[in-house]
């Protein structure tokens, strides 16, 4: 008579397989990585969260934590996104990868693409802060500058039209490949699957207001998203720039707009209020930041946080802000703010 003792006896693929698998975590834990990419943050690898001290609160039963998107290897939430829409865009040999950008999401596909040996062309606004452009050349990305506003509306023209003429134009016979962040769901998935886990984790599930700014508006769906289903009680709170013609990069206002100009990757309805920021307030709040912290935010930063001083003034509870980028971006759009000092 046998014995079935349910031993598993592993191939030797499999023996490869778990020593692969070992080796990589091994590695990890002494903070060696095979790719630049590895480095992009991930809930087993949160981005840092800094609790603000009682003189940047608006009342004491109002806590608010920065979450600094600045620590990713390419210096902001955007590489989350780059690495979701490069790993899920397929590109033959031959083919260029070209995308219309406001500077971050540029960055990083320009980063993640050299790392991969895969040619990159980008679309964005004259108005695009000199230093985001400077890092563009710097990473050899081929630039085209195109009159453009910050808050675009029709998405057929400036930055977007131009990738849009590439990708579909029969004289390129099928040469560029745009990811278009501005409807892939990969933009959403990336923040579902990472920034609102790490979100949630760091917070022990302790969250009561999510602020985070319309842009593409992967962000702020994704973690919304993802917050609501632990806990449907979670306020997300949108912030915009006060009118269109503002000097905010990379956030957009969409009060008011039609049907057809509504960004396509938003869920309206994971929205609980909107807050219209004017342009000195951002600035000042992230110039406020810096002098009173020593925290280095971008003025998106600084609407988020002037929108959360609004609503703190009069609530209490847990907030997370989310910190796109820091400041060494925008010292020139800073500039004219420091000389009235």
């Amino acid at each position: 008579m046998s014995l079935n003792t349910n031993v598993h006896l592993l191939s030797e693929a499999e023996q490869q397989s778990n020593a692969r698998a070992a080796e990589a975590a091994n590695a990890k834990s002494r903070r060696v990585y095979d790719s630049v990419a590895d480095l992009i943050a991930d809930p087993a690898n949160p981005t840092p969260m800094i609790r603000l001290s009682d003189r940047s609160k608006p009342s004491p039963a109002f806590d608010i934590y920065v979450k600094l998107e600045r620590n990713n290897p390419f210096g902001s939430i955007k590489d989350r996104t780059a690495l979701y829409l490069l790993n899920g865009t397929q590109l033959e040999e031959g083919q260029v990868l070209t995308e219309p950008t406001a500077g971050n999401t540029g960055i990083a596909l320009a980063a993640l693409a050299n790392s991969r040996g895969i040619p990159i062309e980008l679309a964005l606004p004259e108005g695009t802060p000199e230093e985001k452009k400077a890092l563009l050349r710097f990473l050899g990305a081929e630039l085209l500058e195109v009159e453009d506003e910050l808050c675009p509306l029709f998405p057929t023209e400036g930055a977007r039209g131009v990738v849009k003429s590439l990708v579909e134009s029969a004289a390129f016979n099928g040469r560029y490949v745009s990811p278009n962040q501005y409807e892939s769901e990969l933009n959403v998935e990336a923040h579902y699957r990472t920034t609102g886990p790490e979100i949630w984790n760091q917070t022990e599930g302790k969250i009561d207001y999510f602020f985070a700014a319309f842009g593409t508006c992967g962000t702020i769906t994704g973690v919304a998203r993802y917050l609501k289903e632990r806990n449907p009680d979670v306020k997300i709170i949108g912030v915009e720039p006060a009118s269109r013609g503002h000097k905010l990069s990379g956030i957009k206002k969409i009060s008011n707009l039609p049907d057809e100009f509504k960004p396509k990757i938003l869920d309206y309805s994971l929205i609980d209020e909107i807050v219209a920021v004017a342009d000195d307030d951002a600035f000042e709040a992230g110039i406020r930041l810096a002098r009173t912290e020593g925290i280095m935010v971008g003025p998106t930063t600084g609407a988020m946080l002037h929108a959360a001083s609004i609503i703190g003034a009069s609530s209490s509870g847990t907030a997370v802000v989310i910190s796109p980028d820091d400041a060494t971006k925008y010292i020139s759009a800073y500039a004219e703010y420091l000389e009235k000092d």
